[in-house]
């Protein structure tokens, strides 16, 4: 890497080593966590967060209903922090995710639901956070610094904490060893960025991005980043609803870009691809089994939950280079700062 490489690039490069760290640093506190939650045996689950970690969120809902068979629902943390209500939350589980931990309507929300009878389990890279405070249980994400604006590993290893906790509530072997292999495995994601899916953005300033089940969280934070660090019009749909009304916009050459995890909802998610590109569209798809869209290259891993974290990778490692090739330092995204603080 020369002196003129991204903290972004610098830190997606990172993500193998953090995971690894997390796995190793962070076992005791999360099998404390887990341990809690499994006593527990929630009714259902709440999450609250905002940006990134509201994707980790909505990637946690799948895992743990696909999982633990318990529904999983976002909270406004507004509820909280503007509005004083109170909500019924006994024989729940929180689940409070923020790199910083700072903000202060997170926190006061996961402090609300603590106090309305919810087990509370902040995600955060600050152990000594208002929001690691205001928990019941903390779980340190061990991913070291971060210094871009663009959360890159704190994304990953937000949503690596989080399984790591569902497999160990779930007593889930499958899931427990895929986490073990997952840093090899994204160390080989890092080395993807997508070259002809580059290529075919070029100076576009608007694209889709779609995913279905876990992967339609992959979806929103692909968007939320090309927003964020290319200033490029980035609309993220669940497959079974872009064409709903969203595929009216589609023209000859509009750039789509669909997460496909080795699940059972891949066949109806290249489905639909196929038939966005039979429109004209550029799509591209993280599978072998397009027949219309473009496969592109993908690092699947040892189990179907975490297949969305390596194609997360790999796309950061592309985005950068979009961000870059357009003159945008992907470091400090115009009118964004690294902690945003809302009431």
């Amino acid at each position: 890497m020369t002196s003129n490489t991204s903290l972004m690039r610098r830190e997606i490069l990172e993500i193998p080593e953090a995971v690894e760290r997390l796995l190793s640093k962070g076992s005791a506190d999360l099998s404390k966590a887990a341990e809690a939650v499994r006593s527990l045996d929630p009714a259902f689950v709440v999450t609250v967060a905002r940006g990134s970690s509201d994707h980790v969120c909505n990637y946690l809902k799948y895992a743990i209903e696909l999982l633990a068979g318990a529904p999983v629902a976002s909270v406004g943390p507004s509820v909280a922090s503007i509005y004083g209500a109170r909500l019924k939350l006994r024989n729940s589980l929180c689940i409070s995710v923020s790199q910083s931990g700072q903000s202060p309507d997170i926190v006061e929300m996961a402090r609300a639901a603590r106090r309305d009878g919810a087990l509370s389990v902040a995600i955060t890279n600050n152990s000594t956070s208002p929001l690691a405070q205001a928990a019941s249980h903390t779980l340190p994400m061990h991913a070291g610094p971060e210094l871009s604006v663009a959360a890159t590993k704190t994304f990953v290893t937000s949503a690596v904490a989080g399984l790591m906790v569902l497999a160990q509530w779930r007593d889930n072997d499958e899931l427990r060893k895929a986490l073990t292999t997952l840093p090899l495995a994204l160390q080989r994601a890092t080395e993807l960025d997508w070259p002809e899916v580059r290529e075919a953005i070029g100076s576009e300033q608007s694209l889709f991005t779609l995913g279905r089940g876990p992967t339609w969280a992959i979806s929103n934070e692909a968007a939320l980043k090309f927003k964020e660090t290319c200033q490029i019009h980035a609309e993220s749909y669940s497959s079974a609803e872009v064409l709903h009304g969203p595929v009216s916009i589609v023209e000859e050459g509009f750039p789509v870009l669909a997460f496909a995890s080795g699940d059972a909802a891949e066949a109806a998610l290249v489905d639909i691809a196929d038939q966005i590109a039979g429109k004209g569209a550029k799509v591209f798809v993280t599978s072998d089994k397009a027949k219309l869209s473009t496969p592109i290259p993908h690092c699947r891993t040892d189990h179907p939950l975490t297949d969305p974290i390596s194609l997360i990778t790999s796309f950061y490692a592309m985005v950068e280079r979009v961000a870059t090739s357009r003159g945008n330092n992907p470091d400090m995204p115009r009118h964004l700062k690294k902690v945003t603080e809302t009431r």
